[in-house]
């Protein structure tokens, strides 16, 4: 079963890191990412820029709006998409991310349409 997990926490505090503080983050986070992509299981994963670069055009009245759609004590950051067999692996998976990179919250969502698309290359 596909899953994403939607990574939030505090954007001020994640975006105000040193780059030494955002490498080692990101160094822990990769030894996941390693684990979980030679078993097979980790598919397109994704950091998003600030709340501050983000534009939300909302569908009722086609207003575009500066900044995402809602605000909140925490923003949505990034995501994973991951295969598992079932909740309780996407569980676990978010569970390791958690003890590389704690604070703010994962969002397991069951995905019901996975339209992979042409690779990206990231800049």
């Amino acid at each position: 079963m596909l899953y994403a997990i939607l990574c939030y926490n505090d954007e001020a505090a994640v975006f105000s890191w040193t780059k030494e503080e955002d490498d080692a983050v990101m160094a822990r986070l990769n030894v996941i990412h390693e684990k979980w992509e030679k078993a097979g299981k980790l598919k397109p994963s994704l950091r998003l820029l600030p709340t501050s670069a983000a534009t939300t055009l909302r569908k009722k009245d086609n207003e575009v709006l500066d900044g995402p759609y809602a605000e909140t004590k925490e923003q949505l950051l990034g995501l994973y998409i991951i295969e598992v067999e079932n909740l309780e692996e996407g569980l676990e998976f978010a569970r390791e991310l958690t003890a590389a990179n704690p604070g703010g919250a994962y969002e397991l969502r069951p995905i019901m349409l996975y339209n992979p698309g042409s690779p990206v290359e990231a800049r």
